[in-house]
């Protein structure tokens, strides 16, 4: 998605790059310094990130799973300008500091080639014959989700989709007062999320991939592919357990009881 950044050389031989980007705790801030490190052939000690101010150069918000290609993308363009910049001027950054300006479109690629993050999940369920309380002891998801930039911030991001997905599927569910059309469960009073006890063992993996028709880091989205798969899975499993399809989320227990009797 459309983004611009800056990356500014000092003659102190460090490097600032300025991008409109967020960090809503998806580790982007770590993402970004790594690629633009990568970009200009520099260590990340010498590269300082500075995101999370409108007065930035303009960028994609966080969402969609489009924020590290997007702002990698214009981070990789502005790097390789400065670059060049600094080859006409033999690799002396006059005292003033110099700054190249970058940006990230649509990728036009993306109208003849399919660049979708994929996902494998499975799930182990356990149903209570008496209750139909349902718990997820295990969870595995497989990813094939592009070049991994930081594997740390990356599993994390699936780990907690997945979590997530677990939630989406067992617990989560807005009520709305149709006489006023607004929300009754508008809190976490009354809306439920996955906490710790809910969670079980949750493994992740992915398999590397190389593609150069992506962007210049080869990376896709991997903030959300964990979430759908997840919930879709825990629902194949409490039917092969139970031998009923719950076609609507969450699966409560009155959806379970009633047709088991």
């Amino acid at each position: 998605m459309p983004s611009t950044a800056a990356v500014r050389a000092d003659p102190d031989g460090h490097f600032r790059v300025r991008i409109g980007a967020s960090d809503i705790g998806t580790g982007a801030w770590t993402a970004l310094t790594q690629i633009a490190a990568d970009a200009l052939s520099q260590p990340v000690e010498r590269v300082h990130v500075e995101i999370g101010d409108t007065a930035l150069p303009a960028a994609r918000f966080a969402g969609g799973s489009t924020g590290t290609a997007s702002w990698g993308t214009a981070v990789v363009d502005a790097a390789r300008r400065l670059r060049t910049q600094l080859l006409d001027l033999d690799g002396v950054i006059p005292a003033e500091g110099l700054e190249a300006q970058g940006e990230a479109g649509m990728n036009p690629e993306a109208e003849r080639l399919s660049m979708h993050s994929f996902g494998a999940h499975f799930a182990e369920v356990r149903v209570d014959a008496d209750t139909c309380e349902v718990r997820v002891p295990r969870l595995l998801g497989v990813y094939a989700i592009g070049r991994v930039i930081n594997p740390k911030t990356a599993r994390s991001q699936l780990l907690g989709a997945m979590t997530m997905g677990l939630s989406m599927a067992l617990h989560e569910e807005s009520v709305i007062d149709s006489r006023f059309g607004d929300y009754v469960n508008h809190d976490f009073a009354g809306y439920h999320i996955a906490a710790n006890a809910d969670v079980g063992a949750i493994d992740v993996s992915w398999i590397d991939e190389e593609d150069p028709h992506l962007n210049p880091m080869g990376v896709k989205g991997a903030g959300e592919i964990g979430i759908v798969g997840t919930a879709a899975a825990i629902a194949n499993a409490v039917h092969d357990a139970t031998g009923i399809r719950v076609r609507d989320l969450p699966i409560r227990l009155d959806r379970l009881l009633w047709q088991l009797g």
